[in-house]
């Protein structure tokens, strides 16, 4: 029953932005691709999720800061109630209809806290008006490669009813990214929790992305650096053709525009395109032509050297 804001390191005011940026930088560091001999670090990566899941639910949130839930989401037990709800990871989400505290208490004192002025009304929502409580949310991890994180390629995943489903990913999609699938939880009396799919977009080979950009090191030959030339370039959306221009150096950057990721407001991100001059080693028709080729400029004179 860990704090969720004590497990991402925040502050119970923090803001939305706040909160998500402590849980990608902890997911970065946890994560279980570069924790393969850590288990801690898996555990760590699941409870950090769990919190992360609980703080960017604004019901669930609030709830949380009025002491009607638990860090775990379960509802806290009044007067002496056993506490705790179901274990394991999957966990109840009480959220259904915003039940009455007075539909409790008229069992337990036969109406007397309603008539004895004013009762208790909501904060415990999930409890439907005839006491029914809705099904427990279940929560998905979908793995997604970068570029059907790009191109918002859709997903399918299997929902432990053994059905499938085929996801249309938002535009802006990155790790952390949730999607709220209504009445896909465990069945209850008071109708079917949710299923709460997490993102993780996995990292590339090559691509490096830069909030809707995408970073690419290309490698070109000296001589397309030095007379210019049309170079293949790949991209999430395959290969293009890149006009690489004369006397190209190592570090020029050329951008392909709507090569990126789609933003959440509309359009698309680009793919910047840095060149990287590659050298053959031991050749000997460049070794000669070196040796024999008198540069006079100095490449390091703007830095003062």
């Amino acid at each position: 029953m860990a704090d969720p804001y004590a497990t991402l390191g925040v502050a119970r005011g923090a803001s939305e932005a706040d909160i998500k940026k402590a849980y990608r930088k902890l997911a970065k560091e946890l994560h279980p691709d570069r924790n393969k001999d850590n288990p801690k670090a898996a555990e760590r990566f699941s409870s950090v999720t769990q919190a992360y899941d609980l703080l960017n639910d604004k019901d669930k949130r609030a709830r949380f800061d009025r002491g009607e839930i638990d860090g775990d989401g379960n509802p806290t037990a009044p007067f002496g109630y056993g506490g705790g709800g179901p274990q394991g990871g999957f966990q109840p989400d009480f959220n259904g209809e915003g039940g009455d505290f007075g539909d409790i208490f008229d069992g337990l004192f036969g109406g007397g806290a309603r008539r004895g002025g004013g009762g208790f009304s909501g904060g415990f929502g999930g409890f439907g008006r005839r006491g029914a409580v809705k099904g427990a949310n279940v929560t998905y991890r979908l793995a997604v490669s970068f570029e059907d994180a790009a191109k918002l390629s859709p997903q399918r995943i299997t929902l432990r009813d053994g059905k499938t489903i085929d996801l249309k990913l938002p535009a802006g999609v990155e790790t952390g990214t949730q999607m709220r699938l209504a009445g896909k939880g465990d069945e209850g009396p008071g109708g079917a929790g949710d299923a709460i799919v997490s993102i993780e977009v996995q990292p590339h080979r090559f691509y490096t992305r830069v909030e809707d950009d995408i970073r690419l090191d290309l490698p070109i030959s000296l001589s397309e650096a030095v007379l210019g030339a049309e170079v293949r370039v790949p991209t999430p959306d395959g290969a293009v053709m890149l006009k690489v221009p004369k006397g190209s150096t190592s570090g020029k950057t050329l951008r392909l525009k709507n090569r990126g990721f789609h933003k959440k407001g509309g359009g698309r991100g680009d793919l910047l395109v840095t060149l990287m001059v590659d050298l053959p080693v031991d050749d000997d028709a460049l070794i000669e032509f070196a040796q024999g080729w008198q540069n006079k400029g100095n490449p390091r004179g703007r830095m003062g050297v």
